[in-house]
């Protein structure tokens, strides 16, 4: 990754943005894509596109999609004296919650911080400490009754996150963050789109960031109606599974792109497949095959109207989900270098032999 890529990544990875709350990420994006003179297209659900259109006036219709949003909580309830309960936004690892240093964003879009309770072990009365729910648990913001939280801006709904920096490691080699689920995938937008902006493409170009994809794939399903394409690339970051060393295991950071074949919600078409595993070889960059039990935008877009030609283009990261993701810049250029190997190979015959049926 260059130094620019991380930057834009920092700042992306830095933002606050959970489900039904991505105006920060959103914002963000309509910024940069006005600034590349792209056309910029909204849902009514929140999620953004940005256009790049072909001088083709047939021009078939590619986009590349990416979701803004979070895991994260919301305010659930605020206790006479001023400590606060939170509902999870999203799958959350219960390992992740005692001790977290946490911010709520105000009604007037001021932060406020706080951390999560958690008991010190020589009072726990039992020998062994169970794994706390999400609703057992209580923020604490230092404020001492139910008035001086509401009085703070603190309201019912208020979006809470991890309050945790980006930092880079191992010289660039390795980087550590919240949210890299999925503000990786903005990241390789924005990238593509400067990479693009003065080479004339014969479909047009759709940039997409949805809202709503880690409680339902929501903003994937209106933003894919309301371009209707030809053709999406879904890129998303799946955890990786490399941890204990054991080889066998798939999902290994710095292992390249991923080849997702199958996931809990698509079914890959090895037209498809193939085609990235070609773009991969042609990059000269490695890539791994990977199935998962969790799913993608590409669950919604695929089966968008008449159904839709998708192909997932994931990297890996460890410990995603939680506030300490570790992602490998090496699998970001390998991502990058076959995502732009296959769209300048993209072109109206391509697409309509990616289109024929495998048989």
């Amino acid at each position: 990754m260059t130094n620019q890529e991380i930057e834009i990544l920092k700042t992306l990875s830095e933002l606050h943005a959970i489900s039904g709350q991505e105006n920060e990420v959103a914002h963000y994006l309509f910024n940069q894509f006005s600034s590349y003179g792209l056309t910029i297209i909204q849902d009514h659900l929140g999620s953004i596109a940005g256009l790049k259109k072909s001088k083709n006036k047939h021009a078939k219709k590619v986009l590349l999609l990416g979701h803004m949003d979070e895991i994260g909580f919301i305010v659930q309830d605020i206790l006479a004296h001023g400590m606060i309960k939170l509902a999870a936004i999203g799958g959350i690892n219960p390992l992740t919650l005692t001790g977290q240093r946490m911010r709520i964003k105000t009604k007037q879009g001021t932060v406020i911080h706080g951390a999560i309770d958690t008991t010190p072990p020589h009072l726990l009365k039992e020998t062994k400490q169970g794994i706390p729910a999400v609703e057992s648990v209580f923020l604490d913001v230092g404020l001492t009754s139910k008035q001086a939280v509401l009085a703070s801006g603190i309201y019912l709904g208020a979006m809470v996150t991890y309050d945790v920096p980006f930092q880079v490691l191992h010289g660039g080699k390795r980087l550590l963050g919240k949210a890299f689920d999925n503000r990786y995938s903005l990241a390789m937008l924005l990238t593509i789109v400067k990479q693009f902006k003065n080479i004339e493409l014969p479909y047009d170009l759709y940039v997409g960031a949805s809202v709503q994809e880690e409680v339902g794939l929501r903003g994937a399903r209106t933003l894919t109606y309301a371009i209707q394409p030809d053709f999406a690339i879904i890129l998303d970051c799946s955890p990786a599974r490399d941890s204990s060393g054991d080889a066998s295991e798939l999902g290994k950071l710095g292992g390249g792109v991923l080849l997702r074949y199958i996931d809990g919600s698509m079914i890959a078409r090895p037209t498809l497949l193939a085609f990235q595993e070609a773009m991969a070889k042609k990059a000269k960059v490695p890539y791994q095959y990977y199935y998962s039990p969790g799913g993608t935008d590409a669950g919604a877009v695929h089966q968008s109207g008449a159904g839709v030609m998708t192909l997932t283009h994931c990297i890996v990261a460890r410990s995603i989900h939680s506030p300490s993701t570790i992602m490998d810049t090496d699998d970001f250029d390998s991502s990058k270098k076959t995502l732009i190997t296959m769209l300048k190979t993209l072109n109206e015959n391509k697409l309509n032999q990616l289109a024929k049926d495998d048989h």
